[in-house]
C-alpha cells in the first residue's frame, strides 16, 4: 500500500519577510524614494514640516479653539450656507454659468468702450430693446419674483423659529 508523502512547511517569519522586502526596495523603487526626499526636502525648506510640526504640538489647543469657533452661531449659518450653495450650484446647468461668465468680460469690454464717448439716451433704449437686452431683462426679473416670494415666506426669525 503507498505510505503518504510527509509535508512538513517550515513556520513563516514575517520578521524575515519584511527585512527582505525593506532590503530590495531601494532598488525596485529608487525613484519613487528619490522623490520622496525631494518632496520632504521642499516641504522642510517651505517650513511646512515646522507649521506640521508645531501643530502636532499644540492640537489639543487648536482643537479647542476650532470647537469654540465651530459652536458660533455666525460659523453654523456659514456652513449650513456652504451646504446649500453646494446643492443649488449642483442643480444648475453648466452652460447657464458658461453663458453668463463669458457675458461678464463682454459687458465689461462694451462699458469701457462707452466710456469713450456719453451715451446718449436714444442709444441706450434702442438696447434695451434688444432681443438679448429683452431676454436679460426677463431673466432678471423672473429671479427678482423668485426672490421676493421667497423673502416674503421665510422672514429672518421665523425660518429659525424665533418669532
Amino acid at each position: 500500500m503507498a505510505q503518504p508523502i510527509a509535508l512538513e512547511i517550515p513556520p513563516r517569519n514575517p520578521r524575515a519577510d519584511l527585512r527582505s522586502r525593506v532590503e530590495r526596495a531601494p532598488e525596485e523603487h529608487a525613484e519613487a524614494v528619490l522623490a520622496a526626499y525631494e518632496l520632504l526636502q521642499e516641504l522642510h525648506n517651505q517650513g511646512v514640516l515646522d507649521i506640521m510640526r508645531s501643530a502636532l504640538a499644540a492640537r489639543d489647543e487648536l482643537l479647542e479653539k476650532v470647537v469654540d469657533n465651530a459652536k458660533k452661531p455666525e460659523a453654523i449659518r456659514g456652513i449650513r450656507n456652504l451646504l446649500y450653495r453646494h446643492r443649488i450650484l449642483g442643480s444648475i446647468e453648466p452652460e447657464w454659468f458658461r453663458g453668463i461668465f463669458q457675458a461678464i468680460p463682454e459687458g465689461l469690454a462694451r462699458a469701457r468702450a462707452d466710456q469713450q464717448k456719453p451715451v446718449g439716451l436714444f442709444t441706450l433704449l434702442r438696447r434695451l430693446m434688444s432681443k438679448d437686452s429683452r431676454r436679460g431683462l426677463a431673466a432678471a426679473i423672473a429671479f427678482l419674483q423668485a426672490f421676493g416670494g421667497h423673502l416674503q415666506s421665510e422672514e429672518p426669525g421665523r425660518a429659525s423659529g424665533q418669532s
